[in-house]
């Protein structure tokens, strides 16, 4: 894992696609700083394809998809896609996704509410289809990443996939990640093939939850808040940015751009 800096012209070059999570890495403190969304526009603008992947819900995803400058959005950890195209709201789901109005995540939510003191289900869960979604660091009080660990260990003794983010646990039944869905996005959106393209995709991610993400794309980005998650991730991004959140995100933007333009 090595400094942005380190990003060369043939690398940068190569780019066409630029995918990234949302929270805590184009957010900061909750809020979406404007360094951040005009970085999406200079990506938009400099025609790269430009692609949130993210544990946020359904009802967020459907405004992303029609109001940013994206091409797409993959939501609910993999669960599913929406996109515009031809002035139609487009939607693809994961086929393993459950609904989550089945038993299990609502035993999950009585046993995590009754058994883990603090713990909260997250205020966007009224528009989410298919995960449970427990508040851990996105309201006060933020508790510590150990009751995130813990809220995990509860949710797959259940039998429940369950990923820890900068702010939730996402909990959901069915065989699907970010990594899943971002591929099947790609490859029937775009004609994506991912023997031959995997270096023309950028990620840019935060947390524990980007692993798969991280270990997959060659050009994987972290802003500087991962190194409050080393110890929770195996397969390290190639690149770090010095700054935490948007402000991170940014100064990665301007560097792939900067590079693609004029080398290093």
């Amino acid at each position: 894992m090595g400094p942005i800096a380190n990003l060369t012209h043939e690398s940068a070059a190569d780019i066409e696609f630029v995918l990234m999570d949302i929270d805590d890495t184009i957010t900061t403190e909750g809020k979406l700083p404007s360094v951040a969304y005009n970085a999406l526009w200079e990506c938009k603008n400099s025609h790269l394809k430009v692609i949130p992947i993210t544990g946020r819900p359904a009802g967020w995803c459907d405004l992303i998809a029609r109001q940013w400058p994206v091409d797409g959005v993959v939501g609910e950890n993999g669960a599913l896609a929406f996109w515009e195209e031809d002035g139609h709201a487009k939607r693809m789901y994961h086929e393993h996704a459950v609904r989550n109005d089945n038993e299990i995540l609502k035993r999950i939510r009585f046993r995590v509410l009754k058994e883990i003191e603090g713990t909260r289900i997250a205020q966007d869960q009224f528009c989410r289809m298919f995960d449970l979604a427990i508040d851990f660091a996105e309201e006060e009080p933020k508790l510590p990443l150990s009751v995130a660990q813990a809220i995990q260990r509860l949710c797959e003794s259940e039998g429940a996939i369950a990923k820890i983010s900068s702010i939730h646990v996402n909990t959901w039944l069915g065989h699907y990640n970010k990594l899943g869905m971002a591929l099947r996005f790609l490859t029937e959106r775009f004609g994506y093939d991912d023997l031959t393209m995997r270096s023309k995709v950028m990620f840019f991610g935060d947390s524990p939850n980007d692993e798969p993400m991280f270990s997959h794309f060659p050009n994987s980005v972290a802003v500087a808040s991962i190194n409050n998650y080393l110890h929770l991730v195996e397969h390290y991004p190639r690149y770090v940015t010095s700054q935490a959140g948007g402000e991170g995100f940014a100064e990665g933007v301007v560097t792939l751009l900067e590079r693609k333009r004029h080398g290093s």
